[in-house]
């Protein structure tokens, strides 16, 4: 599971190998090894298997769990208030997000969620009214 998981978080975001391998290289401390592109693209394959730390590296790149890069969960559940709030880079179809952006959308979908609170009992509300027959 963790190979195809693995493999597809970098497709899905057009990831080379090489520049997954820069990026998980950016803070090594002074007894780690860098990664290479062959290093995990044999972990794409099956051939090896990452050491705890590497996994954890990639499943915050990736900003997934560890239960969701192993496949001992089916889902990754993502908070987009948490989202739109951190500091990484977020962008919408190729367009890359300002912060005046991400603060826009968040707004938009939290007004929205509330209104659709109001627009629930609203409907409630009209569901339980009597109809009056003025056909008298």
């Amino acid at each position: 599971m963790f190979p195809e998981r693995l493999r597809a978080l970098r497709r899905g975001q057009n990831i080379t190998l090489k520049a997954l391998a820069d990026a998980l290289n950016q803070h090594l401390t002074s007894n780690e090894k860098a990664n290479t592109p062959s290093q995990i693209g044999n972990w794409e394959r099956g051939i090896r298997t990452p050491s705890y730390i590497e996994a954890r590296k990639l499943a915050e790149y990736f900003d997934v769990s560890l239960d969701y890069l192993t496949g001992k969960s089916d889902q990754n559940d993502y908070d987009l208030g948490k989202l739109f709030l951190s500091g990484k880079e977020l962008s919408f179809n190729h367009t890359v997000l300002t912060s005046q952006d991400r603060y826009e959308i968040f707004q938009l979908i939290d007004g929205y969620l509330h209104g659709r609170q109001k627009r629930r009992d609203t409907e409630r509300f009209y569901a339980t009214q009597e109809e009056l027959d003025l056909d008298l």
